[in-house]
């Protein structure tokens, strides 16, 4: 299906010389050197310049969120910084975070390099423990004013909405679809009413891609830039935390000591939040498949998800969701 998102076509149509254009009009000069990084939310570009360093360029999408949003993101990363929290916060250009040029919204950032984690190393696992850990003692200190919550419904209701809205789920499979994710929603409204978790500031989409491990002197593990805060938003501690876990029930359950011990140091993990861990995967591959069907019109996402919206692919996110339901049954992983 096709839908207006007319405002949208100039920044699907941003050009090499317009993201240079914009650069230059901060005072950089640029040699011309470009790469376009892995983003999809964003036009995001390495950038080279004149005195052989780079930036990092973020353009953004429009109407996804406010200046006020966006400026509440960078303040909170600064803050990190000012910690000696190792986040990637935008550059203080001419006094200012967020800078526009000609209806585009822009921030630049300094490269950093680095490796993925290694999550099978215990090291790897209690120095995210750690940082994660520092990043919710200040998260906590007050609330974010113009970004959303993670919660039951501006992640499953409003994604589960959006796709039947817009008649993204085929005719044939929504007597499957309706009353399974229905069922899912009440399932995981239950479980959230029961934890009443906290809701603190949070990195928001914490998974190891978003980390980048800088190697240490000699047998040192060295320390990792914790990056793209870009989905940061008010949610409950477990959400920074599920991600970085993965394998058989022993395995997760070990990771997690790991991670939770060095997260402790800094602040108190809510035990009875374990119990969110699959009700969040869930809301997770709802609010991912309503992601790209609201950008399915962005050609970047036809050419980087040909696999989206076809028939096979709404029969395994069914299938998913049907195991994600026995999932929520199971006893939680414990912290040992």
């Amino acid at each position: 299906m096709q839908m207006n998102h007319e405002p949208l076509d100039s920044f699907y149509q941003l050009t090499p010389e317009q993201v240079l254009k914009a650069i230059e009009s901060l005072g950089f000069a640029c040699n011309g050197y470009q790469l376009g990084l892995n983003s999809y939310e964003n036009r995001v570009y390495q950038v080279g310049l004149d005195d052989g360093s780079f930036v990092v360029a973020k353009f953004y999408r429009p109407k996804r969120w406010s200046d006020q949003a966006i400026l509440e993101e960078h303040v909170f990363t600064l803050e990190l910084e000012a910690l000696d929290i190792p986040v990637v916060p935008p550059l203080l250009v001419q006094k200012e975070t967020l800078h526009h040029f000609e209806g585009y919204h822009f921030s630049l950032y300094p490269l950093r390099a680095g490796r993925a984690p290694d999550l099978e190393n215990k090291e790897h696992l209690q120095q995210l423990g750690r940082f994660i850990g520092r990043i919710h003692a200040l998260g906590a200190v007050k609330d974010f004013e113009h970004r959303p919550a993670l919660n039951v419904h501006t992640f499953g209701d409003a994604a589960y909405d959006y796709l039947l809205d817009y008649k993204f789920i085929p005719y044939e499979l929504e007597q499957a679809y309706e009353p399974l994710v229905e069922g899912l929603l009440d399932q995981i409204e239950a479980v959230f009413d029961d934890v009443q978790p906290d809701y603190i500031r949070l990195q928001g989409d914490a998974h190891p891609g978003n980390i980048l491990w800088k190697a240490g002197l000699q047998g040192t593990s060295g320390n990792p830039y914790i990056l793209d805060f870009d989905d940061a938003r008010m949610g409950p501690a477990v959400q920074d935390l599920w991600m970085f876990i993965s394998g058989d029930k022993a395995t997760m359950e070990s990771s997690l000591n790991h991670l939770l011990k060095a997260y402790s140091e800094f602040y108190t993990f809510n035990a009875s939040e374990l119990r969110l861990i699959e009700p969040l995967r869930t809301l997770r591959m709802l609010h991912h498949a309503a992601w790209l069907a609201k950008r399915w019109d962005d050609p970047v996402f036809k050419h980087a998800f040909p696999w989206f919206n076809t028939q096979n692919y709404w029969q395994e996110h069914i299938l998913t969701l049907k195991e994600q339901a026995a999932l929520l049954h199971e006893e939680p992983l414990q912290w040992i």
